[in-house]
């Protein structure tokens, strides 16, 4: 439980931080204002799947994570009428996007081995 607490607490500081980069993004130095959120968004969906998967070894929330992202940036190459209503929308702009950019596949790779690293560094060492 102490572990989904740890996560969950990640996830929320991660939504935070990258809500904050976009409404704050002229206060950021412009590269930072480009590219840090998605980096966060990807961050946030590498610990909600730490969430979900606490007792998984690192490696499948890292594929996992990778996968989720990669999937939501490809599904931006599909331009439906129904599924672009869905961006339109705040929360559905957030979540889905709303155009592919090659670029936002390496803002979220950057983002997910950030967090793997980290989670890594900071995962107690098992006593022998």
């Amino acid at each position: 439980m102490r572990s989904k607490i740890i996560y969950s607490t990640a996830v929320l500081l991660a939504m935070i931080m990258g809500l904050g980069s976009r409404v704050f993004g002229k206060h950021l130095p412009p590269f930072a204002a480009s590219h840090l959120g998605d980096v966060l968004w990807a961050c946030m969906i590498y610990f909600a799947c730490r969430v979900l998967l606490t007792r998984q070894p690192l490696s499948q929330s890292l594929l996992l994570s990778l996968c989720f992202c990669f999937g939501i940036e490809f599904s931006q190459l599909y331009q439906g009428e129904w599924i672009n209503g869905l961006r339109a929308t705040r929360v559905g702009g957030l979540i889905l996007g709303k155009g592919f950019l090659w670029i936002d596949l390496l803002r979220y790779t950057v983002g997910i081995v950030f967090s793997y690293a980290l989670d890594r560094f900071c995962r107690p060492k098992k006593s022998s």
